[in-house]
């Protein structure tokens, strides 16, 4: 085994392939954590207070959040990449294992998020779509952007982060499923979508009332996971994991509102596209010819970097640079204007020979680039172009130039001070087999991490052989701590059957408002669905912590508290006196198919079971002691 990863290794080093895809990557990632830190600012009182607006423990959060946010802004865009990945990885952890973040208000999703970022740490992100690459160039400005090869990237920066995490999550996650019965009657999909604090806002029940359908989606999720691990590299399959893949976690993100989960497993499925795919896709995107010719001073070296940043966002490849001083005697349509006047200027020539200078040339380029196209219309209206051409005026006119061409020295261009590089091109190169041999050691120990938590969560856990009695728990717990704090590596047993067996009632909160009308907390609605903005880590709160099969009244008492203070605030609720409702509804969570389970758990009637009432910021509870019995 250890012989067989060590050549694949060195097989998949040696094979180069387009950055596309880890650019991506790293860009949906970067979002993703971005709209995570929103979500966190926006429930930032009812996540991190002890008690929402009243008892405000951690004033600092959003000023931490912030910093963060700007970080996330940082991998998004690619700017000092390897800073803005190591910091986010760091702060993922800090976030996950001293705030209430993952102890009361997790889905799984932050670990995940934490073992991405960790291969983040060592791929090659900033070499696609990032400033780090504009960077580079700027400080060789007289060097021609035509001069540049294509970024290329191992393969190996493709397949092992897909490999890990989703090779071992999937596995796990099969290994789970196996212990529920609603999983072998193939109906995993089918009873989660049943659950009215589950779903979204689309109806499924078309597809849910298809009995075939469902058992055919269960029994190909159970393949699917335990054949990714050995199968998705080859290439007569990967296109066929790639649109199974694609299709589950689109479905996930669709039908249940742990939308951040299905976005974040979603976001790896660029690193599982083809190569010929992206070489494909970039020949269709790219104008066939040139839309615009820009003509530039080469003596400038403003003029010079400018064109070296305009042709980096120009993606579509729809605009040609070219220096005046080589080119421009070439074009008759230029013949007009003498020598001195062209190097005074941007000039451009389009398709049909119109001659555009100045703020005009740049109003063209932004047009012409496709995507940037508001930019350029906003830089022809009247007023913003009189004062633009006064800016650029201002800052033409008062350029320097030097003697120099793309033949002079350029100043050295700025080192790739990544670990990818340092790692997977300098060592590697130099010691290649050495190499290979390191990394199938570590990837071993990877293996044997995930295993550990596969085996303790899949029967030690399940035999009731954790306790501080047994040295094996016990050793496997210490292990568990390192493995999840700084590799994400986690069980994957969601929504199985020790969860919905026995979720058998649901609650909601209702209020009275100054007219005495009973109104719905913005929560849980009438159907007993979570509303937006309440998914997420959330719904994991409500749906997963608070309400189970087991309800826990001290547990069930801090959420209620938590939720009531958060909304009820938000509702401009005095919270003086102000008395909540406490609704439950029974609904039915079977492993065996039924028809139109949905609609049958929607339409269950409400019954009141008591109240939660706020006197004077302090909350007092009439529930019943044991809401399991009712």
């Amino acid at each position: 085994m250890y012989k067989l990863i060590s050549s694949k290794i060195l097989e998949l080093h040696s094979k180069q392939a387009p950055a596309t895809g880890i650019g991506l990557f790293r860009i949906l990632y970067g979002l993703i954590t971005l709209q995570e830190i929103i979500f966190l600012l926006y429930f930032n009182h009812l996540i991190f207070d002890p008690i929402p607006y009243i008892d405000v423990e951690f004033p600092m959060i959003p000023f931490f959040l912030c910093l963060w946010a700007i970080i996330a802004t940082f991998v998004t865009a690619g700017y000092r990449y390897q800073f803005a990945v190591t910091c986010n990885y760091i702060i993922w952890i800090i976030f996950v294992n001293f705030t209430p973040m993952q102890r009361d208000f997790d889905g799984g999703f932050d670990l995940f998020m934490i073992g991405a970022g960790f291969f983040l740490l060592f791929m090659p992100g900033d070499r696609a779509f990032s400033i780090d690459q504009l960077r580079r160039k700027l400080s060789t400005p007289f060097a021609h952007y035509s001069t540049y090869p294509k970024p290329t990237v191992s393969a190996l920066a493709y397949t092992l982060p897909v490999a890990i995490c989703l090779g071992f999550l999937y596995f796990d996650s099969a290994i789970h499923k196996m212990f529920a019965e609603h999983w072998r009657n193939g109906l995993g999909t089918w009873l989660p979508a049943t659950q009215p604090y589950y779903v979204s806002v689309i109806d499924m029940s078309p597809l849910l009332n298809n009995k075939l359908l469902q058992n055919m989606l269960g029994y190909t999720i159970l393949i699917f996971q335990f054949t990714f691990i050995f199968f998705f590299a080859r290439r007569q399959l990967r296109v066929i994991y790639l649109l199974v893949g694609l299709g589950l976690h689109l479905g996930i993100t669709l039908s249940f509102n742990i939308y951040p989960f299905g976005l974040g497993m979603l976001s790896f499925y660029t690193l599982m596209i083809p190569f010929k795919w992206w070489r494909c896709i970039g020949q269709l995107a790219s104008a066939k010819q040139p839309t615009l010719t820009v003509f530039y001073d080469q003596l400038c070296p403003l003029c010079n970097r400018t064109v070296l940043t305009l042709n980096h966002f120009d993606v579509f490849n729809c605009i040609d640079f070219k220096s005046a001083q080589e080119h421009a005697p070439h074009y008759p349509a230029l013949a007009s204007i003498n020598s001195e006047t062209l190097l005074t200027d941007l000039y451009a020539l389009d398709r049909n020979n119109r001659i555009y200078s100045g703020i005009d040339t740049y109003a063209q380029i932004f047009i012409k680039m496709r995507y940037l196209f508001p930019i350029g219309v906003i830089l022809s209206l009247p007023g913003v172009h009189r004062f633009a051409l006064k800016k650029y005026r201002s800052i033409a006119d008062s350029r320097s130039r030097i003697p120099c061409s793309s033949a002079c020295l350029a100043p050295q261009a700025l080192p790739d001070t990544t670990l990818y590089h340092y790692f997977f091109e300098d060592i590697a190169a130099q010691k290649p087999h050495a190499f290979s041999r390191k990394l199938s050691k570590m990837l071993i120990v990877l293996l044997v991490l995930q295993l550990n938590s596969s085996i303790h969560y899949g029967l030690i856990y399940r035999l009731n052989a954790d306790n501080p009695q047994n040295p094996i728990s016990q050793a496997s717990n210490a292990v568990l701590m390192g493995s999840q704090t700084f590799l994400g590596i986690t069980p994957h047993a969601l929504y199985l059957h020790d969860h919905f067996a026995g979720y058998e009632h649901i609650l909601a909160i209702t209020y009275t408002d100054q007219n005495g009308t009973e109104r719905w907390l913005p929560f849980a609605n009438k159907e007993g669905r979570l509303l937006a903005p309440n998914w997420g880590r959330v719904h994991s709160m409500w749906a997963n912590i608070a309400i189970t099969p087991n309800i826990d009244n001290k547990r069930l008492h801090k959420f209620i508290m938590k939720v009531t203070a958060f909304w009820g605030m938000d509702c401009g609720l005095n919270f003086k006196n102000a008395v909540f409702n406490i609704k439950l509804k029974k609904i039915n969570s079977p492993s065996y198919w039924v028809y139109d389970q949905l609609h049958k758990n929607f339409a269950s009637p409400w019954t009141t079971i008591g109240t939660a009432k706020w006197i004077n910021n302090q909350i007092y509870f009439d529930l019943p002691d044991n809401i399991n019995q009712l």
